[in-house]
């Protein structure tokens, strides 16, 4: 599989998301294996298809069809609208969204604890004597 890297910019701390990156497929295989990882990206990922057509959205479901293989399903960000496609049709996947979960859980906790901090330490103060 090769990797290009996408004129997104990806901050260094960034380095385990695939945020920003291209996907060229040159074989089913591969391309199951990159859609395995945009399954798990939360952002927005755009497809080129074969003939060209690009198709942008948020990967949320994947299955196996007896006579398509795999199937992908995608939110797409332009509609409402959700698009089934089979994963024989991707030559290009690109991560163009913003990894929304990029640093969340670390960042929330961070923001809980100086907050529970600053409780406490308010409580306290409020109970010394004037």
């Amino acid at each position: 599989m090769s990797e290009v890297e996408h004129e997104h910019h990806v901050p260094a701390a960034a380095a385990d998301s695939p945020e920003g990156r291209v996907y060229d497929f040159a074989d089913p295989q591969q391309a199951e294996q990159a859609l395995e990882l945009a399954f798990d990206y939360r952002g927005d990922v755009t497809l080129t298809l074969e003939g060209g057509r690009t198709v942008e959205g948020y990967l949320f479901d994947r299955r196996h069809d007896e006579r398509d293989g795999l199937l992908i399903r995608l939110m797409l960000t332009a509609s409402p609208a959700k698009e089934i496609i089979p994963a024989r049709q991707i030559r290009r996947l690109a991560f163009t969204g913003r990894d929304t979960a990029l640093g969340k859980s670390w960042e929330t906790w961070v923001r809980q604890y100086a907050k529970r901090l600053a409780e406490k330490r308010a409580a306290a103060k409020a109970d010394e004597p004037s």
